[in-house]
């Protein structure tokens, strides 16, 4: 899934302003301008879009995971993993929102897309292992989808 629609759906869930994004990005210890974030957040075909890095992705996923849970300075940052897919972002996301495996069941279920117990496990064990799957774009969408409905009714 493209990194701009990541943004822009969760920028409309927490309903935060492009000050407060970068506020968060800036908490996962990156540096980026407002104007370059409104850039991100313009749809594909209008005039100044710009695609968003995963570098950017992963400070924002990092970030959001602090703005939502706190951060623990006693412990050293994590490295950033690059490239972020799919899989990265489901799991920030579920880290980030403190939500279980049957609360990300109950998510999916809300808008229809049905997953089971050993499908939704599959996508959150490193990839390497035998039993890993990649999170397709139509899941990550729905879960947006249905997290948003979650956290903002």
């Amino acid at each position: 899934m493209i990194h701009n629609d990541v943004l822009r759906s969760v920028r409309y869930m927490l309903n935060i302003s492009d000050g407060k994004l970068v506020d968060i990005i800036r908490l996962g210890g990156h540096e980026v301008a407002v104007a370059e974030v409104a850039l991100y957040l313009k749809k594909e075909e209008e005039a100044g879009y710009l695609r968003c890095p995963d570098r950017v992705m992963a400070h924002f996923l990092d970030g959001l995971v602090f703005h939502k849970r706190g951060k623990d300075d006693s412990r050293p940052p994590l490295p950033i993993v690059l490239p972020v897919n799919n899989n990265d972002v489901l799991k920030k996301l579920r880290v980030a929102f403190e939500l279980k495996e049957d609360d990300v069941r109950q998510v999916l279920d809300s808008v229809g897309f049905a997953v089971s117990k050993p499908e939704l496990s599959a996508l959150f064990r490193k990839e390497g292992h035998n039993n890993f799957r990649p999170c397709g774009d139509q899941l990550l969408r729905n879960f947006l989808k249905g997290l948003t409905q979650r956290v903002r009714p």
